[in-house]
């Protein structure tokens, strides 16, 4: 029964993707001519196959890329998965040559040079088919001296919310962060820092955690949770590629410097995991300890390639488990996951009345409020060159924190997590021997926390008492 699941899952999953494939370069089409009618302009995406610009920039060993004469970017900021996504199709016809080999029912070698051949031939068409990059033009427009694109896309929100940050008395260059501290004209000890997921809010923390924590920690500690670039209630320029670089800064910026804060601890969910590993090493004398949850971190095979596996490992392209099907219509096909964004986030407020009228607002929505409030620009560009462009920086970050920090690790993973498995939590501590797991049974990727809160704030606690003897 367990082999007849998966073979169906792989049909299944093989066909409705292979249909995605086809609808998101009809919808590419759809875009275009909107943008034009909308915005009187052509915008750039990645479907296109100009990416040799970069390719040449690559082979000759440049680490910069110039984009306009007073503009460069560190190519390795940048994720070749923004550019180089091949169509299921294509890695079907991969994957069974393999197997083939693998149970040798391939004659005889020309049968299967032949074979090799077929399948560089259809990988090569699918690529071109579905999304190569027209990256020179992306990046020209949203990181040089092209201002065309700095207004507010049709497609994102207009509410008060959502665009506070660009009115004459909001600020581009700070995010949002929800305080708390010590009453009364108490000084605070020290400093917590909580950061965020993917497609999530500071929320995920001020209506689980801090509520839960104790009166002696309030008194204590300065609690610190943002809201990560491009989501929540912080800025979402239209002319970021949101890469590590750019989110490291603002969480500098918005919540070091502006609170003045010399020592901290960190507590970060899932992709906030890379942030806060990026943080650590920036800072080895100033963090006090590491608390990751769910971290997306992989060992990548001898061989393959490190973003292009993490793009398979967490977007696999199956229909089931549902969260993974999720994750991969909104990390594969950018057109599609523009729809989804136009649908969902720019009428998140219809959204939410809805909810609040069928749950009769007895459910509280502050998970619904960090899904709906992001636009598609921040979540396509975070997922892509955080998650899946950091593969390889982690590694070295993972040695730092090993070699050069002194500070506790703990790692918590929900053994049911169907999105990331509690092998990369496992894998952390392969590569820092002193982190200590915790895999707490029946819980997920979102109820690690939620539905536990409790349980987590008095381990928090005990942690960070730990930590300061």
């Amino acid at each position: 029964m367990v082999i007849a699941a998966r073979v169906i899952n792989d049909v299944v999953s093989l066909v409705l993707f292979t249909l995605l494939d086809l609808l998101d370069v009809f919808l590419c089409l759809v875009y275009k001519l909107a943008d034009y009618v909308l915005e009187a302009e052509w915008k750039p995406c990645y479907c296109s196959s100009a990416r040799d610009m970069i390719l040449v920039a690559e082979r000759s060993g440049s680490k910069v890329l110039s984009l306009t004469s007073s503009t460069k970017l560190q190519l390795e900021d940048i994720s070749d998965t923004l550019y180089s996504r091949s169509s299921l199709v294509a890695e079907v016809a991969k994957t069974t040559v393999i197997e083939l080999r693998k149970l040798k029912l391939l004659g005889h070698r020309g049968a299967v040079s032949a074979a090799s051949a077929r399948v560089r031939s259809a990988t090569a068409t699918a690529t071109t088919f579905t999304t190569n990059s027209t990256i020179i033009h992306m990046l020209q427009g949203k990181i040089g001296g092209h201002k065309s694109h700095a207004a507010r896309s049709w497609i994102d929100c207009g509410c008060e919310s959502c665009t506070r940050w660009s009115s004459p008395s909001g600020s581009r260059d700070t995010l949002f962060v929800h305080a708390e501290g010590p009453q009364d004209g108490k000084m605070a000890e020290e400093d917590v820092l909580f950061i965020h997921g993917f497609i999530s809010s500071s929320a995920f923390w001020t209506e689980t955690v801090f509520p839960n924590l104790s009166e002696t920690t309030r008194s204590r500690y300065r609690l610190f949770a943002v809201d990560l670039l491009g989501f929540g209630k912080s800025p979402k320029p239209p002319d970021s590629l949101y890469t590590l670089r750019e989110h490291v800064g603002m969480i500098e910026r918005s919540v070091l410097d502006r609170f003045d804060v010399k020592s901290f601890h960190i507590v970060a969910h899932s992709l906030g995991s890379i942030l806060a590993l990026a943080l650590a090493v920036k800072h080895p004398g100033a963090v006090k300890s590491l608390t990751l949850l769910s971290p997306p971190y992989f060992l990548v095979p001898k061989g393959e390639q490190r973003t292009q596996y993490v793009l398979r490992r967490v977007a696999p392209r199956r229909v089931w488990p549902l969260m993974a099907f999720g994750a991969s219509v909104l990390c594969w096909y950018e057109h599609i996951s523009r729809t989804v964004s136009l649908i969902m986030c720019k009428n998140h407020r219809r959204w939410e009345l809805a909810f609040k009228f069928v749950t009769r607002n007895r459910i509280r929505t502050y998970l619904m409020d960090g899904f709906f409030c992001h636009t598609h620009n921040a979540s396509w560009h975070t997922f892509h060159n955080i998650i899946c462009g950091s593969a390889a920086k982690v590694d070295g970050y993972l040695d730092v924190v090993r070699e050069q920090l002194s500070c506790d690790v703990v790692v918590f993973h929900g053994r049911d997590d169907e999105l990331l498995p509690i092998d990369c939590s496992h894998a952390i501590q392969s590569k820092v021997p002193r982190a200590r797991v915790r895999i707490v049974d029946d819980k997920d990727h979102i109820t690690i926390v939620v539905g536990r809160q409790k349980a987590f704030a008095r381990e928090l606690e005990e942690i960070w008492n730990n930590a300061s003897r």
